[in-house]
Parts: C-alpha cells; sequence; structure tokens
C-alpha cells in the first residue's frame, strides 16, 4: 500500500472522488441501461447505430429536445439508482468508504447512496450540490459533494452534452471549490473508467494550475483506482500527477471492495504506529 496515500488518509488532509463504479458494487444500472431506456420512451432502434455513434450525452440532449425537460427522466432515474437501506447495508465498499473517514467526498453519481450509508453508519455529514449549500460547511463534519448534481434538484444535474459543455468553463461554484480543495491534498479516485469528459478535463487543469505555478514537484501526489490494466491510460494519468494502483490478482468485481480493505487495514496500522 502506498504510504503517503495512507499517511494522508490519516492526517485528513485525502479526498475521494467516487464515480459509477462505486454504485455499480451494489447493482445499479450501468450507462448502457440508461442509453436503452431513453430509446426505448423515445422509440429509437438503436441497431441503426455503430456502437460509436450514439453516446449518452447526446441521447440525453435528444430527450431534453423532444420531452422539454430532462425532469422525467431524472424520475426514472431516481427510483431505479436509489437502493433500499437494507440492500445498502449489506455494501462492504459503501461501508469501508464511511471508516475513511475522508473529509471531504467529491462524487459525480446522481443518486443518495453515499449519503445514505453514512445515514446507516449513524455519520454526520453535509450535503453539497450548490453554492448555497457550500455556506453550510461545518468545522469536522464530513462533505459530500453531488459534483454533477443530485436528484432533489434537476436544476443541478449534468447529464445531456450541453449540460458537460457549459462545465468545460471550470468556473462554476463547485469547479472553484473543487480547485480550492484539491491544490494541497491528495486525490484518491475510484470508480472511474476515465472516459468521462469533465473528469479528464478537471485533471487536465489540476495539471496545468501545478505546471504554471512553478511549484509543480511540492504537489501531493494523488491517486487512481483501476479495475483493468491499459497501458495508454496509465501513460496519460501519471503525465498529469496521478499515479494508478491496482488489485492485478483479483477479479474486477471484487478488486474496488478488496482495495479498499486493504487500504482501510493501513490505516488503521498507521494510526496504531505498527
Amino acid at each position: 500500500m502506498q504510504e503517503d496515500l495512507v499517511r494522508a488518509i490519516r492526517k485528513r488532509q485525502a479526498i475521494l472522488f467516487a464515480g459509477a463504479g462505486v454504485s455499480m458494487t451494489v447493482g445499479l444500472p450501468s450507462w448502457s441501461t440508461l442509453i436503452e431506456h431513453i430509446a426505448e420512451e423515445l422509440d429509437i432502434d438503436l441497431s441503426r447505430f455503430n456502437g460509436t455513434d450514439l453516446n449518452y450525452l447526446t441521447l440525453a440532449e435528444f430527450y431534453r429536445i423532444r420531452q422539454g425537460s430532462i425532469g422525467p427522466l431524472r424520475s426514472w432515474m431516481d427510483r431505479h439508482w436509489t437502493l433500499p437501506e437494507e440492500k445498502l447495508k449489506k455494501s462492504k465498499v459503501h461501508e469501508l468508504i464511511c471508516k475513511l473517514d475522508f473529509p471531504i467526498i467529491y462524487t459525480t453519481n446522481f443518486d443518495r447512496n453515499l449519503e445514505t450509508a453514512f445515514d446507516l453508519q449513524d455519520k454526520d455529514y453535509v450535503k453539497i450540490v450548490n453554492a448555497k449549500d457550500i455556506a453550510r460547511i461545518r468545522e469536522g463534519v464530513p462533505q459530500i459533494v453531488k459534483y454533477h448534481g443530485d436528484f432533489d434538484d434537476d436544476d443541478s444535474i449534468v447529464i445531456a452534452e450541453t449540460d458537460y459543455l457549459d462545465r468545460l468553463s471550470f468556473e462554476s461554484p463547485l469547479d472553484i471549490k473543487f480547485r480550492s480543495d484539491s491544490l494541497g491534498k491528495t486525490i484518491l479516485f475510484i470508480g472511474y473508467s476515465m472516459t468521462d469528459l469533465n473528469i479528464r478535463f478537471l485533471l487536465h487543469r489540476l495539471w496545468k494550475t501545478w505546471a504554471g505555478s512553478g511549484y509543480e514537484r511540492d504537489r501531493p501526489q494523488s491517486y487512481v483506482f483501476m479495475l483493468r490494466p491499459n497501458p495508454v491510460e496509465h501513460a496519460v494519468l501519471e503525465q498529469w500527477g496521478l499515479r494508478v494502483l491496482m488489485e492485478k490478482d483479483c477479479p474486477p468485481e471484487e478488486a474496488l471492495e478488496t482495495f479498499l480493505t486493504k487500504l482501510c487495514k493501513a490505516v488503521e496500522q498507521e494510526e496504531e504506529g505498527v
């Protein structure tokens, strides 16, 4: 286990960034399921498109044009992507995230499962969706920052192509907050395939900020946990200052839980001075 990552978590100097892979560990639908639902609702024959000709961003944009708003789609996602408490209680991944006690968790997931996991562990937190919520931050209380929005607020949801393009300005209140939070802290990304355009842009901008500061050597090391080896991605991410972590001898469906279990144990041993 990486000693500087373990030390940063123990000192509460690390930020967790959690993606769709975290929700998928408890059986939530994938983006392909979302595409199939949109196509069915709009009577689109997906067989007419090659695999790379249609992505969920463009399809969600078309949905908004046809339906007048993203509201009905958000309602469907809310019903299908929110787990009963009983099922979430069995999620070791969510339990370990709570146990690691990150002071700030950013997530691109719309669902409420992280918040529910904190509730089940009887842990206090502040949910941040917009600028108004930033004023609610309390010292010593973990923050769950819904970076791409929340089911409780249709206007906050970043799902269609225009939403993503608007965010590329990197000047929204949550973008500004992330820049402030991340500059002096270690970041651990989990649950990402790293194909998310906003996340890649965010990583690139963070790298450029440090590169232009003259103090790049002082940048805290950040990490991304990946399920499968990808030498192309590894090279690009490492250029941007992220070290790739993997569980090489573990089935992909078990890898994240195995990694977080080892990380949690290493932090506990660090605290005990073992």
